[in-house]
């Protein structure tokens, strides 16, 4: 039987990362970073499908390991696809309250990203209400048993959020007191080691 391990990289990530995950899966595992090219959600859910269908047709069983917004991307793209189990690190689970705050944050009220359909915050991000509408239009539905590892000081999403969610789609949830949503100082990936031990 050929098994895969994608991994799939946050924003500012690289299909690199994937290399960090090759030591937890035995020789009967190919781990692939997944070098995807999509900012949008409607690219990347049509970049995500066409990759995958190829994934589907060469392996025999799939894993999936998805950070930050990729694991957004992968949410919307592969909800009834042939994964056999998902691990998400800090994934980004609520893009409408993230638009949301970050719009509160720069305050810009809806009407002025409806009749502007794009603004650039102070902070650096630019906010679309093309963008902001297909969140809205493309709910989370996620059937494919999956874990979830979550830092409490999370920057982008808050632990009721997260909690939330994973009560929805019945993930398990883990919850790290000193972690951040970028896991990378070496409590933080020891701690992600051991969790990603338990989830394989």
């Amino acid at each position: 039987m050929k098994s895969a391990v994608i991994y799939v990289h946050g924003k500012g990530g690289s299909a690199g990362e994937a290399d960090y995950y090759q030591k937890f899966f035995n020789e009967k595992y190919d781990v692939i970073g997944f070098d995807y090219k999509s900012e949008l959600p409607w690219e990347a859910k049509a970049e995500f499908q066409n990759y995958f269908t190829d994934i589907f047709s060469r392996y025999d069983e799939v894993l999936l390991i998805a950070n930050s917004i990729g694991a957004y991307f992968s949410f919307l793209s592969l909800s009834e696809s042939l994964i056999k189990k998902a691990m998400f690190i800090s994934p980004i689970v609520d893009m409408e309250k993230l638009i949301l705050d970050m719009m509160k944050r720069a305050d810009i009220s809806e009407k002025e990203l409806f009749l502007q359909k794009e603004i650039n915050t102070p902070f650096g991000v630019s906010l679309s209400w093309e963008y902001l509408s297909y969140v809205r239009d493309n709910p989370i539905t996620w059937n494919v048993p999956s874990r979830i590892l979550y830092g409490k000081n999370d920057n982008m999403m808050s632990l009721k959020t997260m909690t939330d969610f994973s009560n929805r789609i019945n993930a398990d949830l883990t919850i790290m007191e000193n972690g951040e949503h970028w896991f990378h100082t070496e409590e933080q990936m020891r701690f992600l080691d051991d969790w990603l031990k338990k989830s394989i």
